[in-house]
């Protein structure tokens, strides 16, 4: 047996040095999205029933807990303020449709 190895079993056989190493990733997390320029932009053109202010003030709070390095409370925020701006959004969208539906069915009717 070589010297080394007297008093300690071979590398990689049962009984061998039983050091265990630990390796830490530091995985860099991508930042919350907080919304803030598409909530300002549902508040002025797209404010339906007032769902752009909700947006606005959800991106606002947002932003402040993303600032905190509340990234929970960052991210519970955001996801209302984006839930928010896509109701705001469709339903101001659905109501200019339905207006131009009308506006035409109008002019059309009065043609006749």
């Amino acid at each position: 047996m070589h010297p080394v190895y007297a008093n300690e079993a071979p590398p990689g056989q049962p009984g061998g040095p039983t050091g265990v190493q630990h390796t830490v990733v530091n995985v860099p997390t991508e930042p919350t999205k907080d919304y803030l320029v598409w909530s300002l932009c549902s508040f002025v053109y797209a404010n339906f029933c007032c769902l752009g202010l909700g947006a606005l003030i959800h991106s606002v709070r947002a932003r402040d807990r993303k600032a905190l390095g509340d990234q929970d409370g960052a991210q519970r925020h955001a996801s209302s303020a984006r839930i928010f701006n896509i109701v705001a959004v469709t339903l101001t969208s659905l109501a200019v449709f339905i207006y131009f539906v009308v506006l035409i069915a109008g002019i059309a009717r009065s043609s006749r």
